[in-house]
């Protein structure tokens, strides 16, 4: 019953429930400038305690394989979340939200499936998914942020460019753990 309610799990269940309240933020009787300034605040806090449990479940000796697969599945929510409200708010295109919602669901579903078949480590994180990762939990924020910034960072191009960049590095996560799971895809299926 502890790896459900150990301190790493509880920030993991916390950065779920909050995730409907970063939607929320733009149904707020505010100008649209705090609204952006909330939801990008929001944002970032609730990417931090991704860092935080994960750093706490190592440094308490709290690691379990329910926060092995709670931890990711918060992570996509909340990316899956922002994605979706900046295609709504006009901010980012739907493509770039069918990519990265749609390798989502594809990788998680070969990743079932490699589970079942004994093979989970084929489709294992690797560097390119945590760059993937990186350049999102960037873009997001700017993104959310919408305005300049001292005059000379312009936030929301660089949000684009990085969400696009994302978007490749997603098609290339993707590909790669096809790549390593054809075989076994292939060796099962005769």
């Amino acid at each position: 019953m502890t790896m459900f309610f150990n301190l790493p799990t509880i920030l993991t269940w916390t950065r779920i429930a909050a995730i409907p309240l970063l939607v929320w933020v733009y149904d707020w009787p505010l100008s649209l400038a705090e609204r952006n300034t909330i939801a990008m605040a929001m944002f970032v806090v609730f990417a931090l305690t991704d860092w935080l449990d994960g750093f706490l479940a190592r440094k308490l000796n709290q690691t379990s394989a329910f926060g092995a697969f709670l931890d990711p599945v918060a992570d996509k929510f909340l990316v899956c979340a922002s994605v979706l409200m900046l295609v709504a708010l006009g901010r980012t295109p739907a493509y770039i939200g069918l990519i990265i919602i749609g390798r989502e669901i594809a990788i998680s579903a070969l990743r079932e499936w490699m589970a079942m078949i004994g093979a989970s480590r084929s489709v294992a994180v690797n560097m390119i998914g945590k760059l993937k990762t990186a350049v999102q939990m960037v873009a997001i924020p700017f993104l959310l942020y919408d305005a300049p910034i001292g005059g000379w960072l312009n936030v929301p191009w660089w949000g684009d460019v990085l969400i696009h960049l994302a978007a490749v590095l997603t098609v290339w996560s993707m590909i790669y753990y096809l790549i390593k799971a054809i075989p076994l895809i292939r060796e099962r299926s005769q």
